[in-house]
């Protein structure tokens, strides 16, 4: 049986009092209809429709090519953002999933087997449900005796005793196609809102003698819709759980789960330990036996095994094995970071690479750099990269030694084995074992200070 997918994604979501569009409010660092979109790809579908308005550019550029687009140019209710799917979808045999793109948590194993309850049914429309420890606002799913929809009835419209029922209707939806576009043609706007409501479809199918079923999530957490500021909160918090127990169970120890935000792309190694205050963002792959933080942020980083992140920031780079980075460092993008290197307190790395067994340990700017295997920056080592307009590479070659406050003037290379004494200022190429001074010879005045002091007085 073929499959479909519908994503509405089409509202503003005024109740966020935001100028950035509702779905794309990030949980966890992807924006939640990305979420949406990589769950239900997991489904083998034929075709996916995203259904856009407000913001759809920008919804579109967030999705990219792995969906379809239908847009929703006014926002007339849930079944009319369905039917600007029927050009993709109309003739189709086969079944299709409605979701909405501000249910970030929803899983493609809970959709899967959404899929599978409504082809076992044989039912022309399944609809997700949730058990609510408060149900006050949803719809009520009123079953009957062979377990089959009765009806949905909305919060306002349910009796006392339909009021006690904790079932209730998620928003998320299994149809047979054909079967979901000819209903859609019979839905009314007769309501005190005046729109189109998807909901309506299952009272037209029941009319016609067509089974609706419903199938129950394990989770009521995983259909909440993010629909304010306090709802993307509680997903957050729900998604951030989900993400640490996950490395957790798979051998990773984070000290304080409470106080980690790892992305939902990141890997991570089995025994390594993340301490309190750090963020994993991106897809950051760290290796085995690693320590990172306490307070370190890493974002699209590949770090490898044993090395240590303490206090520090990097995007965007590579770095090795057994390497220790901080406290306080910062790895700025395009940077490669050998194995076995030490970056110290207080040293900024940007777009350099960094060779085997290099060091520099404190108070160091390093950037457009090509640095060799075991080279010693000393504390305060710059490398003077930019002359107002243009940027330019420095070399230093493996074995180099590069004594405390010396200044290298791009575009500039320190041979193999060489020295740069502390304090200089290089202009020109050291080559390869020579010991390079440039800064003015020492001179002591004697009794100057004295003579100073006179001259003061005076």
């Amino acid at each position: 049986m073929k499959r479909y997918a519908v994503i509405l994604a089409a509202g503003q979501g005024t109740r966020m009092k935001s100028k950035l569009y509702k779905v794309l409010h990030p949980v966890c660092g992807k924006p939640m209809v990305q979420h949406v979109v990589d769950q239900v790809l997991q489904l083998g579908l034929e075709k996916l429709i995203t259904v856009v308005g407000f913001g759809a550019e920008q919804v579109k550029a967030q999705i990219g090519t792995k969906s379809e687009f239908a847009l929703q140019e006014e926002q007339l209710g849930t079944a009319h953002a369905v039917m600007q799917a029927a050009s993709y979808l109309q003739d189709k045999d086969g079944v299709t999933l409605v979701v909405c793109g501000d249910t970030p948590l929803i899983t493609a194993e809970t959709m899967e087997s959404l899929l599978e309850h409504h082809l076992a049914t044989n039912a022309k429309a399944t609809i997700l449900t949730a058990i609510a420890e408060n149900p006050a606002g949803y719809g009520r799913i009123v079953r009957n005796e062979e377990g089959h929809v009765e009806k949905i009835v909305e919060h306002k419209d349910a009796t006392e005793l339909e009021r006690e029922i904790n079932e209730i209707n998620t928003g998320t939806y299994c149809f047979d196609n054909r079967s979901l576009f000819e209903a859609l043609t019979n839905v009314s706007n007769n309501n005190v809102q005046g729109e189109y409501y998807l909901t309506d479809v299952i009272e037209i199918l029941k009319a016609k003698g067509a089974v609706v079923s419903a199938y129950q999530a394990s989770s009521f957490n995983e259909t909440i819709g993010v629909n304010d500021r306090i709802a993307l909160m509680q997903a957050e918090k729900i998604m951030r759980d989900r993400i640490n127990r996950y490395h957790m169970t798979n051998g990773v120890t984070i000290i304080a789960p409470e106080h980690t935000y790892i992305s939902p792309e990141a890997k991570i190694g089995r025994d390594t330990i993340i301490y309190p205050g750090t963020i994993i963002e991106g897809a950051t792959v760290i290796g085995e036996d690693c320590v990172i933080g306490p307070h370190s942020e890493i974002n699209n980083c590949v770090v490898g095994d044993n090395t240590t992140i303490r206090h520090s920031v990097a995007h965007d780079s590579e770095i090795g094995n057994h390497v220790t980075i901080g406290p306080f460092a910062h790895i700025r993008p395009s940077s490669q970071i050998g194995d076995d290197v030490r970056i110290g307190n207080f040293v900024e790395i940007k777009k350099s690479r960094f060779g085997k067994g290099s060091k520099a340990s404190h108070l160091s700017y390093i950037g457009d750099a090509q640095v060799g295997e075991d080279v010693n920056l000393g504390c305060g080592s710059i490398t003077v990269n930019y002359d107002g307009k243009n940027k330019y590479l420095t070399k230093i070659e493996d074995g180099a030694f590069i004594g405390c406050n010396a200044n290298l003037i791009a575009p500039v290379t320190v041979g193999k084995g060489a020295y740069v004494a502390a304090g200089s200022t290089i202009t020109n190429d050291v080559p390869d074992n020579a010991l390079s001074i440039a800064r003015a010879r020492q001179v002591n005045k004697e009794n100057y200070v004295e003579r100073l002091n006179v001259k003061k007085k005076s």
